[in-house]
């Protein structure tokens, strides 16, 4: 009998053993797989536009190849779109704990694709931007290469600049992919030059405007607010101000840029409608933010909860704004592509089907599901520290900045803005610490000086991201174009 049990023992310990091993290979197997998750549904996205393609464009030979290709390639763009561009909205929010990575997510699904199919642009030029003149392609299949190429290019150095961490512009990549493209097609005449000067002076404007406009924003809640005795007292009489300097802004950057399909609004106006809603707004908040910040202490951690809201707002119509605009990014050169394929003519202005413009703005919201916390977390914490009055300023900048560069017809990217507004945060918190620092050894002179190491540690902008996203941008459009002129002497040979 007691042998009976010894053996049932030993087969329970067996048994115990071999269940482990298979836990064991299961959590390895699933370890190994989960890196392949994303790309594998991602493919399936890029599968199903195929599919979408054929459902929607029909059956007519070879034409009807090409353009399920094209639909392939713009759903490849578009998920780079998503995971790249997006982190510029909702990253500051996220750094500042207003949201969190999953309502981040949600929030931006929900109104990029409302602001892609509700708003998204109608028409677009055939070649985007006006970069390259549309005759000098000579005839509809060169044309129809030449934006097979730009797309596939664009999509290339997203993906690539989304794997090393850095958020670049995705307009200029398509712009870039389209000069390349249409360089190798036409030769350097047919390039537009004086639209390529002002898209590389971009580089420098959008960054740099943003940055200031989010600096001087934090100067003002600085000393308005932080920096006062009664925070709470200061705190109510000026976050109304600031929450209705947002809203208008807002009303004004949406009327501007992001409800071209639904109306035409033209720039006056836009502000006319941006201060009405401020006051508004101004009035409204009065009362709100008093209820809100009665029983506060009076410190710094309480205004967080006042910035909250308002914060979260931003991202969502920073979102809006950007499926309205960026996804003609994605489906522009598809759309171009289905036209010429379909009458021959791919000079004329293009209108983008309703098939395609939800290739795009599905796309944009699976690349962001998929791909887009890693650019998120970056933009929101690793460039510089955010809470909610700096995430705040961030996000008031890029509304303003594309106000402002509309008014002075200055083309900029959002991407850049944004970014720009994160360094310009950053390096305004750098300078006021050594101000302050520099007055505190005024008073006291024998407070013994800082050594270089605590100098380097005190850098409250991470040098390393700044240079790498900084690179990442000077090379976008020429990295995109000689990609794209590669590949479509590629695809000239293959069709050849």
């Amino acid at each position: 009998m007691g042998d009976q049990k010894s053996d049932d023992a030993r087969h329970l310990e067996t048994l115990d053993r071999d269940l482990a091993r298979y836990s064991n290979l299961e959590s390895a197997t699933g370890y190994m797989t989960r890196p392949l998750v994303g790309p594998g549904l991602a493919f399936v996205f890029i599968m199903l536009a195929g599919l979408f393609a054929v459902l929607f464009f029909g059956t007519d030979g070879g034409n009807t190849a090409i353009v399920v290709i094209a639909a392939c390639f713009g759903a490849y763009m578009a998920l780079n779109i998503g995971a790249n561009d997006v982190a510029n909205n909702m990253g500051p929010a996220v750094g500042a704990n207003a949201l969190t990575m999953g309502g981040a997510i949600l929030i931006a699904v929900v109104f990029e694709s409302a602001g892609a199919l509700i708003a998204g642009g109608d028409v677009v030029s055939t070649i985007a931007k006006g970069i390259i003149a549309p005759e000098s392609m000579g005839d509809a299949s060169t044309f129809i290469w030449a934006m097979m190429a730009a797309l596939l290019a664009a999509a290339l150095w997203v993906n690539l600049a989304t794997w090393v961490g850095a958020p670049v512009s995705t307009t200029h990549s398509v712009v870039g992919g389209v000069m390349g493209a249409g360089i190798a097609a036409a030769g350097f005449a047919a390039v537009n030059w004086p639209t390529m000067g002002k898209i590389a002076a971009s580089w420098v404007i959008s960054p740099v405007l943003g940055g200031l406009v989010a600096a001087g924003f934090l100067a003002l809640i600085k000393s308005r607010i932080i920096y006062q005795d009664d925070k709470i007292a200061a705190a109510r009489k000026w976050v109304p101000v600031l929450v209705a300097i947002m809203a208008g802004a807002f009303a004004a950057y949406l009327s501007v840029k992001g409800l071209k399909k639904i109306i035409k609004i033209d720039l006056q106006t836009s502000l006319l409608i941006g201060l009405a809603l401020g006051a508004a707004t101004w009035a409204i908040m009065i009362p709100v933010i008093k209820k809100q910040s009665e029983g506060l202490e009076n410190r710094n951690k309480s205004l967080k909860v006042l910035f909250a809201i308002p914060l979260i707002v931003s991202a969502a119509m920073l979102s809006f704004a950007h499926g309205a605009n960026d996804v003609a990014n994605a489906v522009g050169p598809l759309a171009a592509i289905v036209q010429a394929s379909q009458s021959g003519d791919f000079t004329a202005a293009v209108s983008i089907p309703i098939w395609v413009m939800v290739i795009g703005a599905l796309g944009i919201s699976f690349g962001l599901f998929l791909f887009g916390p890693k650019l998120i977390r970056m933009v929101g914490g690793q460039i510089t520290k955010l809470n909610p009055m700096r995430a705040y300023c961030v996000a008031l900048s890029a509304a303003i900045t594309v106000i402002v560069a509309s008014w002075l017809g200055l083309p900029v990217s959002s991407t850049h803005i944004a970014v720009g507004g994160v360094f310009g945060v950053g390096f305004f918190r750098e300078w006021d610490a050594e101000r302050r620092l520099k007055k505190a050894r005024r008073e006291m002179p024998d407070r013994p000086a800082l050594t270089r190491e605590e100098r380097a540690r005190r850098k409250l902008v991470r040098r390393s991201h700044f240079m790498t996203i900084i690179a990442a941008w000077v090379i976008t459009v020429p990295a995109a174009a000689i990609l794209s002129a590669v590949i479509f002497f590629g695809l000239i040979t293959f069709a050849g």
